[in-house]
C-alpha cells in the first residue's frame, strides 16, 4: 500500500531535498587565523651584514694574486693585533678566504641572544669546508653594530680533485654557523609603546580587512578594531605591557571566516612552474594551440681546387632550415568555478608547462581567466 503525502508535506520534503543539494554544491567556508593573515606593524625582522675572513682552509682559499682585498684585510687584521708586516711583503696564502656574513635579527631580540649566520665566499676560494670565521661585526642599515659573529663554518658539500679530475657534491662556497652570532644591541619596537597597535595584512584586500574587523569587534566589543584602508587595521589595545601581550595572543588566535586570498597565478619563467590558488576561475573559452619548431643545421663544405691549378682550398658552410608546425585543433574549455575544474580544462589542451605559460597569458588577455598573473 502506497501512502501519499499531503501537498504541503510533499512541498516541504522537496524544498528540504533541494536545500541539501545546494549545500552539497556550495564551497566550504574558509577560515584563517589572524596571525596567518596579518602582522603587527613595526614588529619585523632586520637584516644584518658584515665582511670577514675565514681561516684554516686546506689550501682551498682565495688566490691572493687575483683577490688583493683578501691580503689587505689580513694585513689590517694583523696590524690591529699588534703584528707589523714589513711593507712590500707579498703574502701567498691558500688557507684564507674573504667572505660576506649575513644574519637575520628577529623582533624583540635581546643582547646575548644567539643567531644563525650564513657565510658566503666573495673571492675565488674553492671551498670553505673546515674553515673558521674570525670575529666579524654585523651591521644594520643605519651602520650600527647589532651582533658579532665567529665560529666554525659548516658546509653541506664535499669535493676532491687530483690529476686534473674533480668531483663535487653540493655547493662548497657557502656555509652556515649555527648560533654563530651574539646580539649586542637591541632594536626598539613600537609594541611596548602606549599608543594604538596596528595590524598589516600580508595581502591588501578590503573584504579580508572588513571580515577581520568584524571578528575582532564581535569578540572584544565595538570600536576595538578600525580599518584604516585595505591593509592596515588599528587596534585599541591596553596600555600595560602584560595586558598588551595577552590581548595580542587572543587577537592572533581569532578565526576570520570567509577570508580568501585574491585569485593569482604564479609563473616561474625560468623553470616553467605554474602555481594557482583556489580562487582562480575560468570562463568558457575556445583555445587552439600548435607547436612551431624551426631547425637550422649547418654542414661544412670543402671546395678543393683542381691539381696544379694554383687555387686554394676553401671551407664553407651549407645551412639547411626546416620548419615544422604541429597541427592544433580548437578545443572548447568549459568554465570552471573550482580549481579542480580549471585544472581539468587546462589538461584537455595537452600542453607542456612552457606552452601553458603562453596559454594562460592569452586567456588573461581574452578576459577568460579571472586571476592575476605574476611572473617570477
Amino acid at each position: 500500500m502506497i501512502r501519499r503525502l499531503p501537498p504541503l508535506a510533499w512541498l516541504a520534503r522537496s524544498a528540504l531535498l533541494a536545500l541539501c543539494a545546494v549545500l552539497q554544491l556550495a564551497p566550504e567556508a574558509h577560515a584563517a587565523r589572524v596571525k596567518d593573515l596579518a602582522n603587527v606593524q613595526g614588529v619585523r625582522n632586520n637584516q644584518l651584514v658584515g665582511y670577514g675572513l675565514v681561516v684554516g682552509l686546506d689550501g682551498t682559499g682565495d688566490q691572493t694574486t687575483q683577490t688583493p682585498f683578501t691580503t689587505q684585510s689580513l694585513m689590517s687584521m694583523l696590524s690591529n693585533l699588534g703584528i707589523n708586516v714589513p711593507p712590500g711583503t707579498r703574502l701567498q696564502l691558500k688557507n684564507v678566504a674573504a667572505v660576506m656574513v649575513t644574519a637575520t635579527l628577529p623582533p624583540f631580540s635581546q643582547p646575548g641572544q644567539q643567531l644563525d649566520v650564513t657565510v658566503s665566499s666573495m673571492g675565488n676560494a674553492k671551498s670553505l669546508r673546515g674553515g673558521t670565521l674570525l670575529l666579524t661585526p654585523l651591521k644594520g642599515l643605519d651602520g650600527q653594530v647589532y651582533a658579532m659573529a665567529q665560529g666554525s663554518v659548516s658546509v653541506g658539500g664535499a669535493g676532491a680533485s687530483a690529476a686534473g679530475s674533480r668531483a663535487q657534491i653540493n655547493h662548497l662556497s657557502a656555509g652556515r654557523i649555527p648560533s654563530g652570532a651574539t646580539v649586542e644591541r637591541e632594536v626598539p619596537t613600537p609594541f611596548s609603546d602606549d599608543g594604538a597597535l596596528r595590524l598589516e595584512l600580508t595581502t591588501a584586500d578590503f573584504s579580508t580587512a572588513r571580515s577581520m574587523v568584524d571578528a575582532i569587534n564581535r569578540s572584544f566589543g565595538a570600536g576595538t578594531a578600525t580599518a584604516l584602508d585595505g591593509r592596515v587595521i588599528e587596534l585599541r589595545a591596553p596600555s600595560s605591557p602584560n595586558a598588551r601581550v595577552a590581548f595580542m595572543a587572543q587577537i592572533e588566535d581569532l578565526e576570520v571566516a570567509g577570508s580568501r586570498a585574491p585569485a593569482r597565478v604564479v609563473i616561474n619563467a625560468r623553470t616553467g612552474s605554474v602555481v594557482m590558488n583556489q580562487s582562480v576561475r575560468l570562463a568558457p573559452v575556445a583555445v587552439a594551440h600548435g607547436n612551431l619548431s624551426v631547425t637550422v643545421s649547418a654542414t661544412p663544405v670543402i671546395s678543393q681546387p683542381a691539381p696544379f691549378s694554383g687555387g686554394q682550398t676553401v671551407v664553407a658552410e651549407r645551412a639547411d632550415i626546416e620548419v615544422k608546425q604541429a597541427g592544433g585543433q580548437i578545443v572548447h574549455l568549459d568554465g570552471g568555478a573550482q580549481l579542480a575544474d580549471v585544472v581539468k580544462a587546462l589538461n584537455l589542451l595537452g600542453a607542456t608547462p612552457q606552452d601553458l605559460i603562453s596559454i594562460l597569458q592569452a586567456l588573461k588577455t581574452a578576459g577568460a581567466l579571472t586571476a592575476e598573473l605574476e611572473i617570477i
